[in-house]
């Protein structure tokens, strides 16, 4: 299954005549940790203590990949750090695609975001200010544990609960709310979402592009047979 995408919605979330909201009075951060963040230190992960607000590192706004960027089949992966079916297809076929195809060589994995909402927002926020070399440990993270971080009713809890996995992953409050603060990051992000997902058609999470074709989610199996009948 997917979670349908209405990209207006989405869209006045987070632009909304300028408006920036992602760090209201009472919005602090919430829970949950991640074992694959390891323990670097704050200086080698977030690039954000140095930056100001409205200073934006390219870097930051790049797709995110794994894998050989050689690799004959290219997939790429729409999903929102907030949707309960993306989560559950990086529980239950991720792992078993990253350990058959993209380790080995055969597939180039790209991650892109999908903002639904706030939070997960500041989640690919965070993630991408935390450094392109953790930025996968906050995405099994986030996917992971997302019934705790999202679990509560309160915004300023949720948002609490994602600082702590910033924390958690090497970061300081610091480094976390400056990237937050970071306006035109933000309305970055959301641009270069609204482009990819206007080119590509997407209309739900997750959605996936190997080599150009648009597939909706599927198990293992299927993608396996998509992606052998493409490498043959």
């Amino acid at each position: 299954m997917v979670q349908k995408l209405a990209a207006a919605a989405a869209t006045a979330l987070v632009i909304a005549g300028g408006a920036w909201w992602a760090l209201q009075p009472g919005d602090s951060a919430a829970t949950s940790t991640g074992a694959m963040l390891g323990s670097a230190s704050a200086e080698t992960t977030a690039p954000a203590d140095t930056a100001a607000a409205a200073a934006i590192d390219p870097a930051w706004l790049t797709d995110r990949s794994m894998g050989s960027p050689d690799a004959p089949v290219k997939l790429t992966e729409y999903a929102s750090f907030t949707c309960p079916h993306c989560a559950n297809f990086s529980e239950t076929v991720f792992q078993q695609l990253k350990t058959n195809y993209i380790d080995t060589g055969k597939v180039h994995f790209t991650l892109r975001e999908v903002y639904f909402d706030k939070f997960g927002l500041l989640a690919g926020m965070m993630a991408r200010c935390g450094g392109e070399d953790r930025y996968f440990g906050f995405v099994e993270t986030f996917f992971q544990n997302q019934k705790t971080w999202l679990g509560a009713d309160d915004p300023a809890v949720i948002t609490e609960n994602l600082k702590r996995i910033g924390r958690t992953g090497g970061m300081t409050d610091e480094q976390i709310d400056t990237c937050w603060a970071n306006r035109d990051f933000a309305n970055a992000l959301v641009e270069n979402f609204q482009k990819n997902m206007t080119t590509d058609a997407i209309e739900g999470t997750p959605s996936f592009m190997i080599d150009g074709v648009k597939f909706a989610n599927m198990s293992y199996e299927e993608f396996a047979k998509v992606l052998d009948d493409k490498l043959q």
